[in-house]
């Protein structure tokens, strides 16, 4: 299975989010809105290509990374 969240890492694990799958859909970053660090690990508000913003959150203790999506984009019919 692939990787949940892929990252470019400098000089450290996870320094900013390129893509993560998402109920079995890669989703690519377009760009990082903000990102923080806890007392467990970093944060990432993300907003995808598709305009969809998530929060990723990394935690390096048990190497394990949870998705939430923060907003979804609306779909229009035309009605």
């Amino acid at each position: 299975m692939a990787d949940l969240v892929e990252c470019h890492s400098g000089f450290t694990y996870a320094d900013r989010p390129t893509a993560f799958r998402w109920q079995g859909e890669r989703l690519e970053v377009a760009r990082v809105l903000q990102s923080w660090l806890t007392p467990t690990g970093k944060c990432f508000h993300v907003r995808t290509t598709d305009d969809r913003t998530f929060e990723l959150t990394y935690e390096p203790d048990s190497d394990q990374w949870q998705i939430l999506i923060t907003s979804a984009v609306e779909s229009y019919d035309g009605f």
